[in-house]
């Protein structure tokens, strides 16, 4: 197990298995020293959960937990890339989406929590580039989805 995966495992997490995408995409792109995730949505033992607007069916703890979730799919896909998470050299940047009412303003909130578990798995080497931004909709009502990049050695 990497010390990546133990670090998380002592914090609570476990890195997922983020199974078959949604629809006709790769879940991870290598070039050179860079790996491009695909959008992820929270998915624990086959399932997506969490779903629904965040502001009407979700409170901010629930989506931020959502993007909890959601981070360890990345894990997970990032890991089935490259084989061992102590590759990583670098998260380089996250894109958060929440799917939210149109007042909902606190996107940022959920998506730190995503950002938050990276530097607690990666220590600096998890501060990354982010932007979080509120969706009318996302694919089968996900609450969240996030992409990210990774840099590897």
């Amino acid at each position: 197990m990497s010390q990546v995966e133990e670090r998380l495992r002592a914090l609570g997490h476990e890195v997922l298995d983020p199974g078959p995408p949604l629809s006709t995409l790769v879940p991870a792109v290598r070039t050179g020293n860079l790996v491009f995730l695909s959008g992820h949505g929270a998915r624990m033992n086959g399932e997506y959960t969490l779903l629904g607007k965040v502001g009407r069916d979700l409170d901010t703890d629930t989506a931020r937990r959502s993007a909890e979730i959601t981070v360890l799919n990345l894990l997970g896909a990032l890991r089935n890339e490259v084989g061992d998470l102590d590759r990583v050299t670098r998260i380089v940047k996250l894109l958060g989406m929440v799917n939210c009412t149109p007042d909902y303003t606190e996107m940022s909130q959920v998506i730190n929590a995503a950002s938050e578990l990276l530097i607690a798995a990666f220590g600096e080497r998890g501060q990354h580039a982010r932007s979080a931004v509120g969706m009318a909709s996302l694919p089968i009502n996900l609450s969240v989805e996030i992409e990210m990049i990774a840099e590897v050695s």
